[in-house]
């Protein structure tokens, strides 16, 4: 049961994801047609993507490697066998009009994926992932009252994740499938491009009051922005519930979203399964997994983020919010480790990376592979603010030169005379004018105010113009007033 705090006026929002992930093999699913982005229309159709007569479709090994990876990586059971079907429909960017997929025992079934929305851990159970084809492309903006047809994305190897309906806002479907997103290109299985739509999200929405059935779903198709993700459920949820307040039932949909409008709007009327009559495909046999190779498959995949996370816990002492910030893409994990080995505290990198550098590679659209400062000069940085030199607040001065001029930490701080009084005998000569100029703040201390101590500190700062040690001035200041 949602707390209140949940709801959206009154009302329990409901939320699956299916993401169709394309998965990074050079050929395609049932062809050796190329997969490259960007080819001139029609050139990577061959005659198996045309449903020519006479053509059979072949399996793609790569394509089946890549979702075992992703079973293996999600705790997911590896179906030792699986059944690929015709999904029947008719578009005209669908030349056999039907889509090889698969339906009743698709390759990859359960499993789970957790994930953080600020710092309360999720938990949301997939139902399955499947492989299929995909379809072509209807061009629409460059004819006039006529739609062209781009083939090479037909047969382009899709692995289709599918959650269940386990999400209860748009934040934390976002953030559900930003933790896909970075895993699929952390496995490999995928490039992770959403402007080339190699990850395109699917949004099933309805809405419910607490403790009621689930209500009607709309589906808000091909979604490829996370932030769009967020405003089209938003939009969607009080559609939803403006229809259902007025007396109207919701019906089920395919909708689209428009992000130049923020609305969304129905596409068509939502098929159901049968619709699409589903049958094996006789030209493929059932697909069959073998032990072995799943154990292969298992022995060739990297160090996953979960297990890398807990590794930053163990050995580092890393909370666990830190090890599963550090470890939202490999880029990021590599960072840390290179910063960590290069002799900072792990925890200092972590604050690091989670607030200054995230906050400047968001503003500016930057990975942290391209990161200005590199784990090496932050390192060095840290490594000022530890021995003393510097202050956390000079700190962030330097951090912003470094970011936006380059040049080294020390350099830096000499230029910008950023360097702490360290020197215990000018400290104390400075604190004695400030005791005798403050005699009013030094009785309220012994009379018990605490505050007149931080006026203290504050009086003995300002007269070193913030470059006097801090947790100097407390210590001799304490010592002084003992």
């Amino acid at each position: 049961m949602p707390t209140t705090a949940q709801l959206i006026r009154g009302y329990e929002v409901v939320i699956g994801l299916e993401n169709h992930v394309q998965l990074s093999t050079q050929s395609k699913i049932f062809s050796g047609a190329s997969t490259a982005f960007g080819a001139a229309p029609n050139t990577q159709a061959c005659p198996v993507d045309l449903a020519l007569p006479g053509t059979l479709p072949v399996l793609n090994r790569a394509a089946v490697e890549r979702a075992i990876r992703f079973g293996l990586a999600v705790g997911a059971k590896v179906a030792p066998l699986s059944i690929f079907a015709r999904k029947n429909y008719f578009y005209p960017d669908l030349p056999k009009g039907y889509q090889i997929s698969q339906f009743e025992i698709p390759v990859v079934q359960g499993g789970k994926v957790e994930f953080f929305v600020g710092d309360k851990k999720h938990v949301v159970n997939l139902t399955r992932a499947h492989l299929e084809e995909d379809a072509g492309k209807s061009l629409h903006e460059d004819y006039q009252g006529q739609s062209g047809i781009d083939l090479n994305r037909a047969g382009t190897p899709l692995l289709e994740i599918v959650s269940e309906p386990d999400m209860r806002s748009g934040a934390e479907a976002a953030e559900y499938a930003k933790t896909l997103h970075a895993l699929v290109m952390w496995l490999g299985i995928c490039d992770g491009n959403m402007q080339e739509g190699s990850f395109r999200c699917d949004v099933n929405v309805s809405v419910r009051k607490p403790g009621a059935p689930y209500g009607t779903r709309r589906e808000i198709k091909n979604l490829n922005s996370f932030r769009y993700l967020i405003d089209a459920v938003h939009y969607e949820v009080n559609w939803q519930i403006d229809e259902i307040e007025d007396g109207r039932k919701i019906q089920q949909a395919t909708v689209l979203y428009n992000p130049d409008t923020g609305e969304t709007r129905a596409m068509r009327s939502k098929e159901d399964s049968a619709d699409y009559r589903y049958f094996p495909d006789p030209d493929l046999p059932p697909l069959v997994i073998e032990p072995e190779w799943v154990a292969r498959v298992k022995g060739e995949m990297p160090e996953l983020p979960g297990v890398m996370a807990a590794r930053f816990v163990e050995q580092d002492g890393l909370p666990e919010y830190d090890a599963t910030m550090m470890t939202q893409s490999l880029a990021t994990a590599r960072y840390y480790e290179a910063a960590k080995a290069a002799g900072a505290a792990p925890k200092l990198v972590a604050n690091w990376v989670m607030g200054e550098i995230s906050k400047r590679l968001n503003s500016e659209g930057t990975a942290i592979d391209a990161a200005p400062v590199s784990p090496a000069v932050l390192t060095q940085l840290i490594g000022r603010i530890t021995d003393g030199t510097i202050s956390n607040n000079a700190a962030k001065q330097v951090f912003d030169a470094l970011w936006t001029e380059g040049g080294s930490v020390d350099a830096i701080i000499e230029a910008k005379g950023l360097k702490q009084m360290s020197d215990t005998g000018a400290i104390e000569a400075i604190l004695d004018e400030v005791l005798a100029a403050n005699q009013k703040s030094v009785e309220e201390f012994r009379a018990g105010k605490d505050k007149a101590f931080n006026a203290l500190v504050g009086q003995a700062m300002k007269a070193t113009k913030g470059k006097a040690n801090p947790a100097l001035v407390n210590e001799l200041l304490k010592k002084k007033l003992g």
